[in-house]
């Protein structure tokens, strides 16, 4: 924690001298996700960062991942597409929510951001630390929650973008056949039916990706196409009562060529997958008087994926693989503000579904329902004070009920200095995969994994038919699973200088109990892996974020973030700390490890950092330069100890440059072009997913329709 003061000791003389800073943020914005109302962003007391439509824009971004990519203290990782670290946290650890409404679809806990498109987003709310109070599960390390457009403004919007790469000459030709081409084509239509607004985006993507698998040895390209329809139908019925329906659909279709090694032994295989997600989310809101309101919002959505893999040469299928999730909601939301005192209150009941082939069968549908209920209360202690207190509660019927509480307090002494802090407790119930999975992946050497519900009948079964060569320590602590846990504490500091300069440093962490490792519990005959999973670890994630805004000029911005992170195993840090844990150091001598020599938990970055140049000489035209850079991260333990250290494996740091930039024809035509990773950096093993230099056009053309009659927007 030391390193955290001498840090912001070094970094506050220079302060003065990053001379004439607007506001780091638009403290008017309304903000949902943080405590399920709408309140000004200068009045949350809860950590949140907003992603205007108009950044989303001006970046070229339409899709999640690369956005989400841009922002300060957050992570991105490869492992079944594009998945989002938080605060040190996995990405199974973040919930990301439609309208407040949960996505589904994760592999191996990753929900990948490449397949959901922008199209229709307004904006996107950002909230970090445990918020298991209000949303339950999987929000231990925090929330993304995307904000759709109601379409109260009447227009039509179409947008089409053209991107070129080449991985081997670095700089693509159009429409050469040796290129990597993507185009996506966006459209987006607002209108009035009689007392309705109906806002309609549909959104496609054509694209030759590479090597959508970790660790893959080949970069052959392979056709992607996503396409989604999203709706959006609002209006009021009578005076008080407001009717909102959002429907979206979404389907994703791509082949694949890649390399799995598994023990020694490289297979090739090719083959094709397709993913489809449907969403249908109506609400109701009785506005019954200026301090009274009720809402009751429904959510059906259900996610499909199928995947096929052969050999490299056409012939019989290794295995074909299907999931099928599905999930139903039903809440009732109260929300009472009354002087200085607001009160959310709800109940809610949840009923999830899936059915997989690695699941036992197809046909075997596994399920838990939840019934849950949460409150909070918010008081305003006269103009410098906001306390926020919450809890939910969590009742599910495969594993044990889930009390979360939390606490945040905002104080504000002055116009120019602010404070923020909160502590609450996050959980993660076990998932489906953990529980219930039955795979054995004769693609990659043929290693099994059992779900915690089922390993020890599974493994004593294989036993009794004498598969099975050994079974390890960790076989004798399979059990039923329980939930992780985590206590964490974020502290914020606002401070805007006398030349309006305005700073952010963030403090954080995380306490992790119960976390669910998957662990070798047992060896076949044939040297063939089993792994199961076990609640065994205690950990912690702690670190510091700094952001910065400076206005050089009024048409010059420049936009400074980073993070400083550590992590830790608590039971293998003591072990360091103790003298028992020894290590192989580069000369291959073995030695007693020191505690500065680990590593910590694998796939985590000490330093993150992100650097934003804007010039906008005027309302219609911007250039920006975006430059992030990740410090590097373990990947492998290589030198025979049972924990990462500092001779381990690692994937390098790496630097990335974005430029962009864009200007109005005339009021209906933006005209837009950049380059994506303009250093051509490019890692095959540890970064598939990162495209090779892109360079990418963008033109997008907005029509007005003339406005009718008008209607009270509703609240999310």
């Amino acid at each position: 924690m030391r390193l955290y003061f001498v840090f912001f000791l070094l970094l506050w003389p220079l302060m003065p001298l990053l001379a004439q800073l607007d506001t780091l943020q638009i403290l008017d914005e309304v903000v949902v996700a943080a405590t399920r109302q709408e309140k000004r962003l200068g009045n949350v007391a809860i950590p949140v960062q907003l992603i205007q439509r108009k950044q989303i824009q001006q970046a070229g971004s339409m899709r999640l991942r690369d956005i989400l990519q841009e922002q300060p203290g957050l992570q991105l990782v490869t492992g079944f597409g594009a998945g989002l670290q938080m605060q040190g946290l996995s990405p199974e650890h973040t919930l990301i929510l439609l309208d407040g409404q949960p996505l589904i679809g994760r592999t191996s806990g990753v929900l990948d951001l490449s397949r959901v498109s922008l199209s229709g987003i307004k904006r996107i709310e950002i909230i970090k630390g445990p918020s298991s109070s209000l949303y339950g599960s999987e929000a231990m390390a925090g929330v993304i929650n995307l904000i759709t457009d109601n379409g109260v403004k009447p227009q039509a919007e179409i947008s089409l973008r053209y991107g070129v790469a080449d991985t081997k000459r670095g700089w693509g030709i159009p429409f050469s056949s040796q290129n990597l081409e993507h185009t996506e084509a966006d459209a987006q239509f607002s209108f009035r039916v009689g007392k309705w607004n109906v806002k309609q985006s549909n959104n496609y993507l054509y694209a030759d990706a590479i090597s959508y698998r970790p660790f893959s040895q080949d970069r052959v390209p392979r056709p992607l196409s996503r396409f989604a329809s999203q709706s959006v139908v609002q209006g009021l019925i009578g005076k008080k009562i407001d009717l909102r329906v959002l429907t979206r659909l979404s389907q994703d279709l791509f082949r694949q060529q890649f390399s799995v090694q598994n023990n020694g032994v490289t297979t090739a295989s090719f083959g094709r997958e397709r993913n489809n997600e449907v969403v249908f989310q109506p609400a109701l809101t009785y506005r019954h008087s200026a301090s009274l309101t009720i809402s009751t919002k429904a959510y059906i959505t259900k996610y499909t994926g199928d995947q096929e893999l052969r050999f490299s040469s056409p012939g019989d299928s290794i295995y074909k693989d299907r999931f099928e999730q599905r999930l139903y909601r039903l809440e009732n939301q109260l929300d009472i503000k009354k002087g200085s005192t607001s009160i959310v209150a709800g109940l809610g009941v949840q009923l999830e579904q899936a059915n997989s082939t690695r699941y036992d069968d197809f046909s075997n549908k596994k399920e838990n329902s939840v019934r849950y209920a949460f409150a909070q209360w918010e008081v305003k202690l006269g103009h410098k004070w906001i306390s926020v207190l919450g809890a939910r509660f969590d009742h599910h019927t495969i594993y044990s009920a889930a009390l979360t509480p939390k606490w945040a307090l905002r104080y504000q002494p002055n116009a120019r200095l602010s404070f923020k802090g909160s502590i609450g407790q996050g959980f993660k119930a076990p998932d489906f995969r953990q529980l219930f999975l039955n795979f054995t992946n004769t693609a990659a050497g043929g290693y099994s994994v059992f779900g915690a519900a089922q390993a020890i009948d599974v493994i004593n079964s294989l036993n009794q038919l004498g598969q099975i060569a050994e079974r390890k320590p960790d076989f004798l602590k399979l059990s039923a699973l329980r939930p992780e846990f985590s206590t964490g504490a974020n502290v914020e500091i606002n401070y805007s200088f006398t030349v309006p300069i305005t700073t952010q440093l963030s403090l954080f962490r995380n306490d992790i109990n119960s976390l669910i490792d998957v662990r070798h519990v047992a060896t076949r005959l044939d040297g063939s892996q089993l792994f199961s999973y076990l609640n065994v670890n205690r950990a912690f994630t702690q670190g510091i974020e700094l952001a910065v805004r400076w206005q050089l000029y009024k048409s010059l911005s420049v936009n400074l973030g980073y993070q400083y992170l550590e992590t830790a195993d608590k039971e293998e840090r003591s072990r360091i700390d103790q003298g028992k844990e020894y290590i192989r150091d580069v000369s291959g001598a073995i030695r007693l490890m020191n505690t500065n020599e680990y590593a910590g938990l694998p796939n985590r970055s000490k330093h993150q950092a992100q650097l934003k140049l804007t010039y906008e000489p005027a309302i219609d035209r911007f250039v920006n330069l975006r430059v992030f850079y990740r410090s590097r991260w373990t990947i492998a333990n290589s030198n025979g100890n049972t924990v990462y250290d500092h001779y381990d494996e690692f994937a390098n740091g790496f630097l990335q440059v974005n430029l962009s930039g864009g200007f109005s024809i005339n009021s209906h035509l933006v005209f837009q072009a950049g380059i994506d990773n303009l250093l051509n950096y490019q890692d095959v093993f540890y970064q598939p997913n990162l495209q090779p230099r892109t360079v990418f056009v963008l033109v997008r053309l907005k029509m007005p329709v003339k406005r009718t009659s008008t209607i009270q927007q509703s609240k999310i």
